[in-house]
C-alpha cells in the first residue's frame, strides 16, 4: 500500500514515518514545505495545486494523510487569509486531486472550550480562526466523500528536534537553562503523544474507518499540572514554573479552556485503552537517555 503524507516533517509527521515504516507492506511517500538536510522526501506547498496534482499522479498513493496545517493558533488570527490558504484552501486541492482515501488531521479547536472533553457529535462552536478553518476543512472532506476520515487530537506532543512548537521541548529546554517559566492553569486538555496518535492513524487504515472520530490519552489535566509533571520526570526544578490565567496573556486569538477530548468512541470500536502521560513521559525518556 503507497501511503502519501503531507506535512510529514513536523513532529506528528516524523513520529508517523517512524511508526508506519515498521510495516513491510507499506510504501511512504513523504512531502513537507521545508525539508531540512538529509531527510528524504519531496518539497510540497498543498497551497500549489498544479505541484500537489504533479505529485499525486507520479506517484500513484492509495492513501493520502494530510497533517499539512497553520497551527500557530495566534498567527491564523492575526493573518486569517493565510490560515484559509493553508488549512482550507490547501485541503480542497488535496480533495480535488485526489480520488482516493483521505486522512485528515484536525483539532478540538472546533469546541469553544466550555463543557469538555468532547464527544464526535457535540455542539461545534469555534471561537478562533484557527478553529474556523480547521471546521470548514472537516466538512470539505466529509462532503467530498463520507468514507474519508477526520481525526481530532488535542495539545500533541514530543521531545523532539524536528519543531518549534513542541510543549514538551518549551518545558524542559526552559528549566534546563534556569529560566522561569509562565504556564496558563485555566486550560484543560488531555495532552497526547505523537507516537499514541501515529499509532491511532495506523489502526485508522487498517480498519479503514470513516467519519470522525477522536483521539487523547487518558488524562485530562490544565497545561500547568502537565508541566510540573514534566519538570518531575525530568528532575527538574518545577518551582520555576509559575501559574498564569489565560486572560493575563493578552493572546491575539481567543482559547478553549475546558476542552479535551473523550475517547469512548474509538476505545469502544476498537477494544483499546489510551495510554497515560505517564507512561508516555516513561517511554519518551527511555528513548533519549
Amino acid at each position: 500500500m503507497r501511503i502519501l503524507i503531507t506535512g510529514a516533517f513536523g513532529q506528528l509527521g516524523h513520529a508517523l514515518q517512524s511508526v508506519l515504516s515498521r510495516k513491510s507492506n507499506y510504501e511512504l511517500i513523504c512531502t513537507g514545505r521545508k525539508i531540512k538536510k538529509g531527510q528524504e522526501g519531496i518539497p510540497l506547498d498543498i497551497r500549489n495545486q498544479v505541484a500537489l496534482k504533479e505529485i499525486i499522479n507520479t506517484t500513484a498513493p492509495d492513501i493520502l494523510i494530510n497533517l499539512a496545517a497553520m497551527t500557530n493558533v495566534d498567527a491564523c488570527e492575526l493573518n486569517p487569509k493565510l490560515a484559509g490558504e493553508i488549512n482550507v484552501a490547501g485541503l480542497e486541492h488535496i480533495c480535488d486531486s485526489f480520488k482516493g482515501k483521505i486522512i485528515h488531521l484536525s483539532t478540538d479547536y472546533v469546541f469553544d472550550g466550555t463543557s469538555g472533553p468532547y464527544k464526535e457529535d457535540d455542539p461545534l462552536n469555534p471561537i478562533s480562526v484557527y478553529g474556523k478553518t480547521k471546521l470548514a476543512s472537516e466538512h470539505i472532506l466529509l462532503e467530498k466523500d463520507i468514507k474519508n476520515l477526520v481525526i481530532r487530537g488535542n495539545v500533541l506532543y514530543d521531545y523532539s528536534p524536528h519543531t518549534s512548537a513542541s510543549f514538551l521541548n518549551w518545558v524542559v529546554s526552559s528549566l534546563k537553562g534556569n529560566q522561569e517559566i509562565k504556564v496558563v492553569e485555566d486550560q484543560f486538555n488531555n495532552p497526547t503523544w505523537t507516537r499514541s496518535m501515529s499509532d491511532i492513524i495506523e489502526l485508522s487504515i487498517e480498519n479503514d474507518l470513516e467519519g470522525i472520530i477522536h483521539w487523547g490519552d487518558s488524562v485530562h489535566i490544565s497545561r500547568y499540572e502537565f508541566a510540573k509533571l514534566i519538570a518531575k520526570k525530568f528532575s527538574l526544578n518545577d518551582s520555576l514554573i509559575k501559574p498564569v490565567l489565560t486572560s493575563e496573556l493578552n493572546q491575539p486569538a481567543r482559547r478553549p479552556l475546558q476542552s479535551g477530548l473523550s475517547t469512548e468512541k474509538l476505545v469502544n470500536m476498537l477494544d483499546i485503552i489510551p495510554p497515560s502521560i505517564d507512561d508516555c513521559l516513561d517511554e519518551i525518556i527511555k528513548t533519549i537517555q
